[in-house]
């Protein structure tokens, strides 16, 4: 189906502008969110005012958001998490804890929707983008570290993170599994010796006996 962008749509397009998009988006989210119309000839008639006004309301709104982007450059959140050894967190922080947080932080309304990320599932930084407008899409760092440590430890990239930690557990699963073998090795040598001295106890009672009963 064909609609009209009454509002910036990321991804999508901006306002103004005709597209086609799948029959579901558009009649389930676009249209009932008042982001767009049905491309009617009417409101294709509508097209070109939408258009002007939407340039006018954004090039205000991205003077405005400009500020808040630079205050995003000086920003590091951070979230203490409960992880397993290699990296993986019991659980997730989301997109609403993150929205939540950078809105304390930044002291204007950030929504869940506006944060470009998946919900963060591993130990270590991040860098994740916020949508504060179509023209303005700035990063910032979200450090994920393991409850009772400290943020410091963990200012690395999530990725090679993880990767340094499962490297570092194989490494100590080789070293270990001979070491594993050895004790193992001794163990069985000190049951065979115990049995061996158990039989040649037996033995000499066995002749003592004898030579009492002679």
């Amino acid at each position: 189906m064909k609609v009209l962008l009454l509002e910036d749509v990321y991804n999508l397009g901006r306002a103004g502008e005709v597209k086609k998009v799948a029959n579901g988006y558009g009649r389930n989210y676009l249209i009932p969110q008042g982001l767009a119309t049905l491309a009617t000839p009417g409101a294709l008639a509508q097209a070109e005012r939408i258009q002007k006004e939407a340039d006018y309301q954004r090039s205000l709104l991205n003077k405005e958001m400009s500020q808040v982007a630079e205050k995003l450059e000086e920003i590091r959140l951070v979230f203490p998490a409960r992880a397993g050894e290699t990296g993986k967190l019991y659980g997730s922080v989301t997109t609403q804890m993150i929205a939540e947080s950078l809105t304390e932080e930044l002291g204007t309304e950030i929504n869940k929707r506006q944060i470009d990320s998946q919900p963060l599932r591993l130990l270590g930084m991040h860098k994740v983008k916020v949508r504060l407008t179509i023209d303005l899409i700035p990063e910032f760092d979200v450090v994920v570290y393991r409850e009772g440590e400290t943020p410091e430890n963990y200012m690395v990239d999530a990725e090679e993170l993880v990767a340094e930690t499962t490297e570092e557990q194989e490494d100590s699963e080789i070293t270990a599994a001979p070491e594993a073998a050895v004790e193992e090795a001794v163990a069985e040598e000190t049951v065979v010796e115990e049995v061996q001295e158990s039989a040649e106890a037996e033995e000499i009672v066995e002749q003592e006996t004898e030579e009492t009963a002679e």
